[in-house]
């Protein structure tokens, strides 16, 4: 039996939410990205090109620290990578976290929210932090509807 993993960052609690619903439809553990730092009001605020988020963006080099980690990536084969989509794309700790472990053989497939914008090139850019990974196609969820999780997980064969 295959073993699933539902990782997501969230900085608004949008994403958890979404998160913790899809860990329920697919029956996954539930781990949280946390940042060393976590981000406050300010660092998101998107309109200031001086805020943490906004500076973090602009440079595709940039790597937030994650404070936690996964004690046993190994046991998973099946993990779903959760996120708010900044400036059309994952925020950089993302690539963090899928530098930080070995994702060979895995099925990993994305989701993401967003007030409007699209996954755009996202996967082709994460894709490029987990070369070895089965990667399935993402999908950008505009509520943490239970249906329609359980339906995507099920249509990427997770």
């Amino acid at each position: 039996m295959s073993k699933k993993l539902v990782a997501y960052f969230s900085a608004s609690g949008v994403t958890e939410k979404m998160a913790k619903t899809l860990a329920e439809v697919t029956g996954a553990d539930l781990f949280e990205i946390q940042p060393v730092v976590p981000y406050t009001t300010a660092d998101l605020d998107w309109m200031n090109k001086k805020s943490r988020s906004s500076v973090e963006m602009s440079n595709p080099d940039s790597r937030p620290e994650i404070g936690n980690k996964i004690p046993d990536m190994g046991q998973y084969d099946t993990v779903f990578v959760g996120f708010p989509i900044w400036w059309y794309v994952a925020p950089t700790i993302i690539n963090t976290f899928l530098e930080s472990y070995d994702f060979t053989g895995k099925k990993i497939a994305t989701f993401a929210t967003s007030g409007g914008s699209g996954m755009g090139k996202t996967d082709s850019i994460l894709k490029k932090c987990a070369p070895n990974a089965d990667w399935k196609e993402g999908k950008r969820f505009g509520s943490a509807d239970k249906n329609a999780l359980k339906a995507w997980a099920e249509s990427q064969g997770m």
